[in-house]
């Protein structure tokens, strides 16, 4: 098998990430995100969607998605568990991601998408015809990051890790979308206390540097 990867996008950060945490050597493809490598025929042959992460396995079949990558080598690999070792922790982990998801990326994804000049006709990711950005959700982004942050603020003013007693991939997705808000320039101010130290411990791990 073989990871299609891209060195400053987000969501192959992810995968690295979790790839690194469970210390797992997978063969990877670099293709040059801002050089349109990912638009170029050569990679719409394996990928039509344009987009990155992508796995392909050795019979050929593509899994695409970093947590659908994850969750993959999560079964391969189940120890140390990043996704849940029982029953309770599987939903908190899941319930966080969906919050990540949801608020978090999807803010960081609004206010680069639409707030960059140099995605002008390129508001979504991937191969798609031409898309105009749109203001508006810039402005959405502000208010979906704003929530975000008084979220995990919540959690870790009182947890150590956002959604059980230990890292997870809970954490990674969280501390990746808060790295990407800077790309896109959305405000940290709602951070407290516990966001900055987990956020400092999760700079420090090895992983971070994947």
């Amino acid at each position: 098998m073989k990871l299609f990867d891209a060195a400053w996008a987000p969501s192959p950060r992810r995968v690295r990430m979790y790839l690194a945490e469970k210390a797992l050597n997978v063969p990877r493809v670099s293709v040059d995100i801002r050089g349109g490598a990912h638009l170029a025929a050569d990679f719409l042959d394996i990928n039509p969607r344009g987009t990155l992460p992508a796995l392909q396995l050795d019979d050929g079949e593509l899994i695409l998605e970093s947590s659908a990558i994850c969750r993959f080598f999560e079964t391969l690999h189940p120890e140390p568990s990043l996704f849940g070792a029982n029953p309770r922790d599987v939903a908190r982990i899941e319930s966080v991601l969906r919050l990540v998801d949801g608020e978090g990326y999807a803010a960081a994804v609004y206010a680069f998408r639409n707030g960059h000049p140099r995605l002008a006709g390129k508001a979504l990711p991937g191969c798609w015809p031409e898309v105009p950005q749109i203001p508006a959700l810039v402005a959405r982004a502000g208010l979906l990051w704003r929530r975000f942050l008084e979220t995990l603020e919540t959690r870790l003013a009182e947890h150590e890790w956002i959604a059980t007693d230990r890292l997870s991939y809970a954490d990674i997705a969280a501390f990746v979308t808060l790295e990407f808000g800077g790309v896109g320039r959305l405000d940290m101010g709602g951070a407290g206390e516990g966001v900055a130290r987990w956020r400092a411990a999760m700079a420090a791990r090895p992983s971070a540097a994947a």
